[in-house]
């Protein structure tokens, strides 16, 4: 009972309600308050000099802020093929970069976004390469994103490989067998095999039957 009301606290104050509001007004799922927000995330594998924590320390001052994730223990143990999410063994930790802010004014928002994309190229000698890996979970369109209902393969492998790395195309395979009208999409949704390159498959597959 003590964890569940602690948890209900907790979400209520994240919702911008006072704690002594009911946690029933929690089911109708609307916030007091509208939050906007820009994120962006990498992956480090080698140690970051004190050094060069310097320029990020002072741009962090302008606006909030880093999460530092640590890795290793269980999440090395398991391959990076056997769960669509690759980022295992080698990473040290994650960084999340975030900004927010509570008004729609577009200036206000570009001065956000500004900050955190140059944040993003302060840290870039210190994170991952070939590719500059990215957490799914936190979706940046800096990567790249599909245009409307066309979903291209070689556009999508632009963030594909940065969030899923060889994974990538192997959930390529399973979005073409399952969805492969691509009717279930977003912004950087997987794409299905072009119509071409599925005939292809089939053409190779019979020609080794033959």
């Amino acid at each position: 009972m003590c964890e569940t009301n602690a948890l209900n606290v907790e979400r209520k104050n994240g919702a911008g309600y006072p704690s002594n509001t009911p946690p029933e007004i929690l089911l109708q799922g609307k916030s007091t308050f509208k939050n906007y927000f820009k994120a962006k995330s990498d992956f480090v594998k080698t140690t970051i000099p004190e050094t060069a924590l310097e320029a990020p320390w002072k741009r962090l001052i302008d606006s909030p802020s880093m999460t530092w994730n640590p890795y290793g223990g269980m999440m090395a143990r398991i391959s990076e093929s056997e769960t669509p999410f690759p980022h295992r063994k080698g990473n040290k930790f994650m960084i999340q970069h975030l900004t927010l802010w509570q008004d729609g004014d577009d200036k206000n928002a570009g001065k956000h976004v500004d900050w955190i994309r140059r944040m993003y190229n302060c840290m870039a000698p210190y994170v991952s390469m070939f590719p500059r890996t990215a957490y799914v979970n936190y979706r940046d369109l800096d990567l790249g994103t599909n245009k409307n209902a066309s979903t291209s393969f070689i556009e999508a492998s632009g963030w594909g490989v940065r969030y899923f790395k060889d994974n990538f195309n192997k959930l390529v395979k399973v979005k073409t067998k399952v969805d492969p009208d691509n009717f279930f999409r977003h912004e950087q949704s997987i794409p299905p095999l072009p119509v071409e390159a599925r005939c292809l498959n089939e053409t190779q597959k019979k020609s080794v039957l033959f």
